[in-house]
């Protein structure tokens, strides 16, 4: 009986094991996608562009924000290597990115960020909140003219965290599948191997005259996952 129970332990660690490593491959994925894709080039460059103009326009209180807002974004990219952080430092990375944007788009863009006063210490998986609102940019808010509404809600419903990213872009679900789908499928994957046990979905939808993305997953806090899992 011993042995037997010596035998399971083992499998239970090989198998955790197995998991934490598929969840840094995939993470890994994501910081890929992050640093070679989601931060495009024509980003940066409008970025910098940006910068620039306010320095032509001697507007020295604007360019010094920008460029550090820009600094602390790309700090934030490169020394993000766990595999899970808190809410509030996945929307500290998001408010970097938006204020950037506003830059750009100024008077055009419109946000809004809801956040369950509860939720700011659950733990998330690293720009899964940051790719939804990327994806919001590169298809519908540099592809269309008009006001670019944004409304992103972190609410804690019963013991799951409901993300949903909203913008006010009505495009096909096939085709925002089509354009957006390895994020999306990135962070379904990354989800299922932080919570193996629990139900979590990534959806996909029409809604209120324009398009959103629902991530649903367990409300855990840092120290309980760090307690139940182990992982460093």
């Amino acid at each position: 009986m011993l042995f037997l129970f010596v035998f399971e332990k083992r499998i239970d660690l090989l198998e955790r094991q197995k998991r934490e490593i598929a969840l840094e491959r995939e993470l890994q994925t994501a910081l890929y996608n992050q640093l070679n894709q989601e931060i495009q080039p024509h980003f940066f460059f409008n970025t910098l562009n940006s910068i620039l103009a306010l320095a032509r326009l001697d507007r020295k209180t604007e360019l010094i924000r920008s460029i550090e807002t820009l600094s602390k974004l790309l700090k934030f990219k490169y020394r993000t290597i766990s595999n899970f952080i808190p809410i509030e430092d996945e929307l500290t990375y998001v408010n970097y990115y938006l204020e950037i944007q506003k830059t750009r788009f100024r008077d055009r863009l419109h946000y809004e960020i809801q956040l369950d006063k509860h939720v700011n210490k659950a733990i998330i998986i690293p720009f899964l909140i940051q790719t939804l609102v990327e994806n919001a940019f590169k298809h519908a808010f540099e592809r269309h003219i008009g006001n670019a509404f944004l409304k992103i809600n972190v609410l804690k419903i019963e013991s799951a965290i409901h993300v949903s990213v909203w913008n006010n872009s009505f495009e096909s679900t096939e085709t925002s599948h089509s354009d957006g789908g390895l994020g999306l499928e990135n962070i379904k994957k990354r989800l299922e191997l932080l919570f193996p046990e629990d139900e979590t979905s990534v959806q996909l939808r029409n809604e209120g005259g324009g398009t959103a993305v629902l991530a649903i997953f367990p409300f855990v806090i840092k120290s309980e996952k760090l307690e139940g899992e182990k992982v460093q």
